[in-house]
């Protein structure tokens, strides 16, 4: 049913990862982006524990400075420290007991839930907070608007396609003319959310059969570190064709393909509204009143709704929905009210390279964060 539409040790931890702590920001995947402005949020209740620590996924590293700044100056006296270390160093940093909450590009593991259950002694929930699409950049000369599908894309970032001007490219762009040569594929090298989440979209949309995961199975073309080193490199390689963080894709001048769906035979352009229009149209899996939220990337690949841009990756805040330590859940909650608040979710996250949670959405996600204990 869809929503309607309107380390060993916390110091290993510190010292594996970037920290966020207030306003400052260090992390080697966004060392490129700089932090939005973030203002006060009128009217948050602010309680409970004031030092808050959290780790986990890099990809929402630039919206926990926007947020941490926010919760800083909403709250005087209170701060997170937001360490990055990847998605599955968020999760056992939070099953461990070592942070307040997790954040991970993808849902908890069937394996993993027990363990967070036992960390909570209550039920752990899944809260997308961050919302962060993943751009498809090229640079063909003389092409600029180039439309592709997930079949194509399988092809070519398998290396089924290997030139511009084939015959599958060609009949997804009538009237554009593209030149003969060589396609230049360039991925993640590191282990990465970004590959993990565009190769399910591939496996979705596009009949990819060399499987999931965080590393690149594609078997073609050059790996670069990092989205930096991803989004640095397509402009400089005639030919070349890459998935990247929106951001990086903005902030290096590249073109962005659009995106053929079955719902848009001429494709779907990257955008604050077209993203949007995928979270509106986002299937939880567990109901649409359960406030454990973890969505079914399905309603993202393979959109049913005209406009929908399909390859979005969500990240979650993995919380306790009732925490054994009163004061640690009040903290908490003070924290993902400000991050939730309208304010933050508007242009100072779009500027980051994040889709804002539209208005219907984020009700039900302001819903599950009052409901937690």
């Amino acid at each position: 049913m869809k929503l309607s539409r309107s380390g060993v040790a916390v110091a290993s931890m510190a010292a594996a990862s970037a920290l966020v702590l207030g306003a400052c920001s260090s992390n080697a995947d966004k060392g490129t982006q700089s932090a939005a402005p973030a203002s006060a949020v009128a009217n948050v209740q602010c309680e409970g524990k004031q030092a808050l620590k959290s780790s986990g996924s890099t990809a929402q590293a630039n919206a926990m400075t926007i947020f941490s700044t926010s919760f800083a100056k909403s709250c005087p006296g209170f701060e997170l420290a937001y360490g990055g270390g990847g998605s599955g160093q968020g999760i056992s940093d939070f099953t461990q007991g070592l942070t307040d909450f997790g954040g991970s590009d993808s849902p908890l593991k069937d394996t993993e839930i027990p363990a967070a259950a036992e960390r909570c002694a209550s039920d752990a929930w899944q809260l997308p907070l961050v919302f962060g699409p993943i751009a498809v950049a090229y640079n063909v000369p003389g092409v600029t608007d180039a439309a592709l599908s997930g079949p194509t894309l399988a092809k070519i970032f398998s290396g089924q396609i290997t030139n511009w001007n084939s015959p599958e490219i060609a009949a997804e762009n009538p009237g554009k003319t593209f030149p003969d040569l060589a396609i230049s594929v360039i991925y993640r090298a590191d282990q990465s959310g970004t590959t993990d989440n565009f190769q399910k979209y591939l496996t979705a949309a596009g009949g990819w059969s060399k499987g999931g995961g965080k590393t690149f199975n594609g078997g073609v073309g050059e790996g670069k570190q990092g989205n930096p080193g991803v989004g640095g490199a397509v402009k400089p390689t005639n030919g070349s064709i890459a998935y990247v963080e929106w951001a990086y894709a903005q902030s290096n001048g590249l073109s962005m393909a659009k995106i053929i769906t079955d719902q848009d035979k001429t494709g779907v352009p990257l955008n604050a509204e077209t993203g949007g229009k995928t979270i509106e149209s986002a299937t939880l899996k567990n109901g649409p009143d359960d406030h454990n939220m973890v969505i079914d990337t399905e309603s993202f690949y393979k959109p049913t709704q005209p406009g929908a841009y399909p390859i979005i990756l969500a990240t979650y805040s993995i919380v306790c929905s009732k925490y054994a330590d009163a004061p640690t859940g009040q903290g908490v909650k003070s924290f993902l009210n400000v991050a939730a608040s309208p304010q933050n979710q508007g242009q100072d996250l779009q500027n980051a390279g994040y889709i804002p949670i539209p208005a219907d959405f984020l009700t039900k996600l302001q819903a599950s964060i009052t409901a937690m204990q």
